[in-house]
């Protein structure tokens, strides 16, 4: 991407793991590594590349922050973003279906139901919740008491429409906690203003821990692993 001080993800493999830690890769880590948690490790700019990556069925686009520069004297444009600078990742298409469907079903009956009631397309997500402390075994979360600082960050990754992609995003709150109460009704507002032109009227509010249906179901978070990966430079989402 056109800024400077790049730094890759961790997107875990037995190369990496023998290359990193000298150990083998074991097949209890795998389903870890399967939902996002383990070493994973990515920036939310690297995030909402996946999302589009996965809404294009494997076409990989590289990102940029500016569509073109322009001479101050001539006043030329020389545009920075071409269409031909692209790759293809050889997915099954059953996979990139069941995945999508998935992905479909968290807005239409799982944690993104909420955010996404009523809405006028088809949307795919996927809420995340970021652990920033661990806790003890046995030992229940409670926001209440926690210092704000140390609560969850909210993480939400979506695209939309399903059938025909538009805008693929990733969005982060920090400590914003569970991320169906923060990160996804921001999504829909960004859907809804980017596809229809306009701004709905708040379904919930992301802080209060409540819906407009009823009380927001304490069981209803994402559980993180417990594990500290290597920093990585962090940068600000892009639209893709």
């Amino acid at each position: 991407i056109d800024i400077e001080n790049e730094t890759a993800g961790i997107l875990p493999s037995t190369a990496w793991k023998t290359r990193r830690f000298k150990q083998k890769w074991y097949p209890g880590e795998t389903p870890s590594i399967g939902i996002g948690q383990g070493y994973n490790s990515f920036t939310i700019t690297q995030l909402a590349h996946a999302m589009a990556t996965l809404a294009a069925d494997g076409v990989v686009r590289k990102p940029h922050l500016v569509r073109y520069t322009e001479n101050p004297h001539t006043k030329e444009r020389t545009p920075v973003i071409r269409p031909e600078e692209k790759t293809v990742i050889p997915l099954k298409k059953e996979y990139l279906e069941l995945v999508k469907s998935a992905m479909v079903d968290v807005n239409k009956f799982g944690t993104g139901r909420h955010a996404f009631a009523g809405a006028e397309y088809v949307a795919a997500g996927k809420t995340g919740t970021a652990q920033v402390i661990g806790m003890k075994q046995n030992e229940k979360y409670d926001a209440k008491k926690i210092a704000e600082r140390h609560r969850d960050h909210s993480l939400f990754v979506a695209f939309a429409p399903v059938d025909k992609p538009r805008i693929a995003l990733a969005v982060i709150v920090e400590n914003g906690g569970f991320g169906a109460a923060a990160a996804a009704p921001i999504t829909r507002k960004v859907f809804d203003y980017y596809l229809l032109g306009k701004l709905p009227k708040d379904q919930s509010d992301p802080f209060s821990g409540k819906y407009d249906d009823g009380p927001m179901d304490p069981d209803m978070r994402d559980v993180p692993e417990n594990l500290t990966p290597e920093p990585i430079t962090s940068q600000e989402a892009v639209r893709q």
